[in-house]
């Protein structure tokens, strides 16, 4: 094999990029993560020396089985499957990763949404021995879908296993054709697709010599130039969730009042005329404290302690935005929901949501349309629910007014999950429109 191309290499170091594998069952999700920590150098000996001796290893003689590294639960070694979510760290001297293993199986849908909510990136895994007709799977469509709704801003397909299909350049070909049409049909604008083998390597951290037909850089090359979403949420205007309300020296007449929260995005200074959403009240900041410290700017992602000039009724779920450049308030909403629970959407129940700092009840009033994930399009619900995996969009009312965003504007207030509230079991992840 090659060295990697340095055509393809920033100079400069790009920051986190948080990404995960999706895809449907026994596309190689785990061993492609498997195979980056090893090759990249992110897996230490004892963890080598525990696999190889794994009971559960399902490579023959002394191969590593790569899928054994993320793969962490018994019953996920025992079955050969993942089933929980799996977050791995690693690093390379361009850029440092935070990757999630998400599982494949169906019943899991929810467990992938939870790793998908927080990515900059999405690796869709192929099997190209299952798709080698050009027919993609359901699952490949269903989380293609579902990361395209997320809003996530890079889509990687990795087209795996090319090793067991004799490096057909065709093979590659019809699976990127048929990707290619399923990407126009869900609006996705920008993706890329690689073909690989996760368990020998190619083209994951080095480029093959076995793909002469391809041009592009291998995995990582890749990966290590995205841009993340931390400058873009800089640059979106400030949304600060209230967490708590800081107090001391309440006995003194220079008693302190704060409010501790994290910025979800845009940046905050000193002498920022903000608006406390919902209610309205308008104030300036006088100081913002990290620790113990006074400084000149936050930025998203900073968690800080806002002090105003003057005393105001800030609560916990309250959000400190721009005066300039509000969010919407509002109790009616439309949004698309995946729905997770086992129980099916019943506008009869009882749900909570949680929106950023705040809980409140919320009563859904209508089910719209819902998303036929083989046809790829909306169609009218008549049915007035939602199953475990569906997703639809729907029309609800809240109990409190809620200060919100479009979610392709702002993820932190544009999402939301609801709660039931019996079983106090996550029903669904939505996104507002």
């Amino acid at each position: 094999m090659n060295a990697v191309n340095d055509s393809f290499l920033p100079d400069t170091d790009n920051g986190v990029l948080r990404l995960i594998t999706a895809g449907s069952v026994d596309d190689g999700k785990s061993t492609l993560i498997g195979r980056l920590l090893y090759d990249s150098k992110g897996v230490f000996a004892d963890q080598l020396d525990a696999i190889s001796r794994a009971k559960y290893k399902r490579v023959a003689g002394d191969g590593i089985d790569f899928s054994l590294l993320t793969d962490g639960l018994e019953a996920e070694r025992e079955q050969g499957i993942t089933i929980d979510v799996a977050y791995r760290y690693f690093s390379t001297p361009l850029r440092k990763f935070i990757v999630a293993d998400a599982p494949g199986h169906e019943q899991y849908t929810r467990n992938m949404v939870t790793g998908a909510s927080t990515a900059d990136a999405a690796i869709i895994l192929i099997d190209a021995t299952r798709a080698a007709d050009g027919q993609l799977l359901t699952q490949t469509k269903r989380h293609s879908t579902i990361a395209h709704l997320l809003g996530i801003r890079h889509i990687v397909v990795a087209v795996n296993k090319m090793d067991l299909v004799d490096w057909d350049q065709a093979v590659f070909e019809r699976i990127r054709d048929a990707y290619a049409e399923l990407a126009r049909r869900l609006n996705i604008a920008h993706y890329h697709v690689l073909p690989l083998s996760a368990l020998e390597g190619d083209n994951v951290v080095n480029r093959s010599d076995k793909t002469p037909w391809y041009d592009g850089p291998p995995l990582l090359s890749l990966l290590e130039q995205l841009g993340g979403t931390d400058s873009e949420a800089a640059v979106r205007p400030l949304r600060f969730p209230v967490q708590w309300v800081s107090r001391h020296g309440g006995d003194s007449a220079e008693d302190f009042r704060g409010y501790a929260g994290r910025i979800a995005s845009g940046e905050l200074r000193p002498g920022d005329d903000v608006v406390i959403q919902p209610s309205g009240v308008a104030a300036r900041v006088k100081e913002v404290l990290a620790f113990d410290r006074a400084v000149d700017v936050a930025v998203a992602g900073d968690s800080v302690t806002v002090v105003l000039d003057r005393d105001v009724d800030v609560s916990r779920g309250d959000v400190l935005s721009h005066a300039a450049a509000p969010a919407r308030v509002g109790r009616e909403f439309e949004a698309e929901l995946c729905w997770l629970d086992t129980q099916a959407l019943n506008p009869a129940r009882k749900y909570l949501l949680k929106h950023g700092t705040r809980l409140t009840s919320a009563k859904i009033r209508g089910v719209l349309t819902h998303r036929d994930i083989h046809e790829l399009q909306e169609v009218e619900n008549h049915s007035g629910t939602l199953n475990m995996n569906e997703i639809g969009r729907v029309s609800f009312a809240t109990r409190e007014a809620l200060a919100v965003d479009r979610y392709t504007d702002a993820p932190a207030t544009g999402a939301f999950i609801l709660i039931d509230e019996a079983t106090h079991q996550t029903a669904a992840a939505g996104m507002l429109r």
